[in-house]
């Protein structure tokens, strides 16, 4: 399953500055995330960005968690 969603994550060197972004779109992963971070809600950033899909918004979760999980060493 989070295979699937991450093929929804999408990088490209001509654009957004070679950012992530969702599904070839110029919405870029910090983008849903600096929403989530406001406190708005899925059904509040679906409606804010009409072209995003539930699905886009788990795919963006799954991303920045694989992003931020890794090994520190002590």
């Amino acid at each position: 399953m989070q295979a699937e969603l991450l093929k929804r994550i999408t990088t490209n060197p001509k654009q957004c500055g070679g950012r992530p972004c969702v599904r070839g779109m110029r919405i870029r992963v910090s983008d849903v995330l600096d929403l989530f971070a406001s406190g708005l809600t899925t059904d509040e950033i679906l409606e804010e960005m009409p072209d995003l899909e539930r699905e886009d918004l788990y795919a963006v979760l799954v991303y920045a968690a694989q992003k931020l999980s890794h090994p520190v060493l002590a």
